[in-house]
């Protein structure tokens, strides 16, 4: 496979801007292409199948996507992302499948597959504020995340465990554990001002986290907003 090139460009909300060479291809959510050069074509499709697209909508992304194929030499093509933060580059080969959050996905090389994954634990999941199912890239080539704020990276060794709020973890290499845990004592859960749950990560392998959680972000946003009047 030829040595993807591709450029990451500005700071506050950053895109990702891609050159590809006659037949070259990227796939993305629906909506996430900010701009392209004339020579490139689109094609929309529920990538895999229905059943594979059923499973992308409830991870929280597009049923459908898009994949845009050059048609000659130099093309190019930019992804933005959606809130300020940052976008992580991750490259597939000879690596462990990556496991993502809801929404972490920007775009990728068609030689990356994805699929939808549940927590060992439904209830966890589901209680756990980010959703009980996640999503697996497996495959050859180069991937790249959307990360809220700033991302935060780290090995894991052996057995070494991370306790992380359940809004900031991205992403994690399959051969880490995962599993989702309430907070403990009645005083921590009313007044502690953080979540009910965390997210218990036990190593090894490699975690992407990040410093903002734009959902609750925005939820602190809402409650300052005054009250409508009727």
């Amino acid at each position: 496979m030829a040595v993807m090139r591709y450029e990451l460009i500005g700071t506050t909300v950053p895109a990702v801007q891609v050159t590809l060479d006659r037949g070259e291809s990227m796939v993305t959510q629906s909506g996430a292409m900010a701009w392209m050069t004339q020579d490139i074509q689109m094609q929309t499709s529920a990538r895999g199948g229905i059943m594979k697209g059923l499973g992308r909508l409830f991870a929280g992304e597009s049923m459908f996507q898009s994949t845009y194929t050059s048609g000659r030499d130099g093309e190019q093509i930019g992804f933005a992302s959606t809130v300020p933060g940052v976008i992580i580059p991750y490259d597939l080969t000879g690596k462990p499948g990556l496991i993502c959050q809801k929404g972490a996905f920007l775009c990728a090389q068609p030689t990356v597959d994805m699929k939808v994954v549940f927590t060992k634990k439904f209830s966890s999941g589901l209680l756990g504020g980010e959703g009980f199912i996640l999503q697996q890239l497996s495959g050859t080539g180069m991937a790249f995340l959307e990360v809220d704020g700033d991302a935060i990276e780290r090995t894991l060794a052996p057995g070494e465990t991370l306790l992380v709020d359940t809004g900031n973890v991205v992403a994690f290499e399959e051969t880490v554990s995962y599993q989702v845990e309430t907070v403990k004592g009645g005083m921590n859960i009313f007044f502690g001002g953080e979540g009910l749950f965390l997210t218990r990560l036990t190593g090894p392998g490699q975690i992407i986290l990040q410093t903002m959680s734009f959902n609750d972000f925005a939820g602190r946003i809402i409650a300052l907003m005054p009250p409508r009047n009727n």
